[in-house]
């Protein structure tokens, strides 16, 4: 197995400043705007969007936690019941712009998972979708609309994101790939 480090923290650091001010600038009224993570990593990531937000707009912005273990399309064949973690949606989403956020988008399953579980909370007016990492090889037509990075990956490579309240290490993105 081949380890690679694709972005360190100073990098991801950058990349969620930029990404912050770009959301912000797309956003014509933050009364309407909240953020939703997926958990895990989603949510730490939401959380720093939210606070950059916060920064550029002075005020406080709806966020909300998203598990959704639930909506999984492969629960019946994973064999083990998945660890069920906080989903907590305080405010009504119905009629808000949501940014949805995740930490690395692959075959799109996971995003279409936290769409049905959104939705269940009620209708926003618009869902728009960040995550950090785009692998590619997408099983389903979903497409982020903001992305840290794309890199091009096998089925068979593995992502890590690493976050520093998660594990307690540095930020890192790492690529496992398979020696052939």
């Amino acid at each position: 197995m081949k380890r690679e480090v694709l972005v360190n923290s100073n990098g991801i650091d950058k990349i969620i400043r930029e990404i912050s001010k770009k959301i912000y600038q797309d956003s014509e009224d933050m009364n309407e705007f909240a953020i939703v993570g997926v958990q895990t990593r989603g949510v730490e990531l939401a959380n720093r969007i939210k606070k950059n937000i916060e920064g550029l707009c002075g005020i406080s912005v709806k966020s909300g936690i998203l598990d959704i273990s639930f909506y999984r399309d492969d629960l019946a064949t994973r064999g083990v019941l998945p660890a069920i973690k906080e989903t907590r949606i305080e405010f009504n989403i119905t009629k808000k712009k949501i940014l949805l956020v995740d930490d690395v988008i692959f075959t799109g399953r996971t995003v279409k998972a936290a769409l049905d579980a959104l939705t269940s909370f009620g209708r926003p007016r618009t869902i728009k979708l960040f995550t950090l990492i785009d692998r590619g090889n997408r099983e389903f037509p979903i497409q982020p609309d903001y992305c840290g990075f794309h890199v091009k990956t096998d089925v068979k490579d593995n992502i890590m994101l690493l976050l520093k309240e998660i594990d307690n290490v540095e930020d890192t993105v790492i690529l496992e790939s398979s020696v052939d």
